[in-house]
């Protein structure tokens, strides 16, 4: 597929929240009956599986997949992510997919906040007030001082930044590295700092919540290869706002099978936060442009 095909390339963005979305519900049903490092775990090794396969295909092979110039900062990534993963799915046990992901969506804003002091970027007054909305945005949704805020609320915020750094050093070691070694390290490295946790806290798993890892598993690697079908299709500029589409997907999911409600606070809050983060990022794609 020729990088010239936006409609494709939206769909694709579309589907791939979509799967990702499911992944979370799956998560979360596993979660609710083992403990977190087990799901993590298994989810990884089939990921890194994914990811080892998906590299030997390209050209130069694992050798020019393992080839970076930030061997530090690419280790930290993929540890990075794979305590975001943790953090993020707990946070689905304790609130729930919909509020989780309306807190979550918050992350562009920390990027855009972070990219001065990490990357060295500049930050015009315009994003800074993008991010000031956005922050009032995570404040109708908390409802902080009312009976409705819950102190839990910080761990989604916590995932949002853990999975904002991550982003930002993805950005950084873009600099000298290409996609393929980022990904291969980022499924490798959270393989073994998955490993190294979760096989302490190995438990049993009934036959039916087996099939339920296996549709884990297999959505994670589905969407991973949607996601870069969908940067072949057409440039990640055209694509990256219909990430967003995740939060209403997920909220779908958390109505259909685990009887969540969306809070008026929490719609308006979230629409608040997702309109102040594609201000953000329109005006850092006018940058480049420019």
């Amino acid at each position: 597929m020729s990088a010239d095909n936006p409609r494709f390339g939206i769909l694709l963005m579309s589907l791939t929240t979509f799967v990702f979305a499911a992944q979370d519900g799956i998560s979360r049903h596993l979660a609710g009956e083992y403990n977190i490092y087990l799901v993590v775990m298994v989810r990884y090794w089939f990921f890194a599986a994914f990811v080892i396969a998906l590299s030997a295909r390209h050209s130069g092979g694992l050798r020019a997949a393992t080839t970076t110039g930030f061997p530090l900062l690419q280790v930290l990534r993929g540890a990075i992510l794979a305590v975001e993963i943790c953090v993020t799915v707990l946070a689905f046990t304790l609130l729930g997919l919909t509020e989780t992901h309306a807190i979550f969506i918050c992350y562009p804003l920390m990027v855009a906040a972070l990219s001065g002091p990490v990357l060295g970027e500049r930050v015009g007054w315009r994003r800074w007030l993008a991010i000031g909305v956005g922050a009032i945005g995570v404040m109708v949704i908390l409802q902080p001082g009312s009976g409705v805020f819950t102190v839990w609320a910080i761990v989604p915020l916590l995932g949002a930044l853990l999975f904002a750094l991550y982003g930002l050093l993805t950005r950084y070691v873009a600099r000298r590295d290409t996609a393929q070694v980022s990904f291969f390290y980022t499924g490798t490295v959270g393989c073994v700092v998955m490993t190294a946790i979760g096989a302490f806290h190995w438990e049993p798993m009934s036959g039916p919540d087996w099939l339920w890892m296996a549709a884990l598993c297999c959505t994670g690697a589905f969407g991973h290869w949607l996601l870069i079908k969908a940067y072949e299709a057409t440039e990640a500029s055209t694509v990256q706002p219909f990430a967003y589409l995740q939060l209403p997907f997920a909220a779908m999911f958390g109505m259909m099978f685990f009887g969540e409600t969306l809070r008026t606070n929490v719609a308006i809050g979230a629409v608040i936060v997702v309109a102040a983060g594609l201000f953000t990022f329109w005006r850092e794609r006018k940058r480049a442009s420019a």
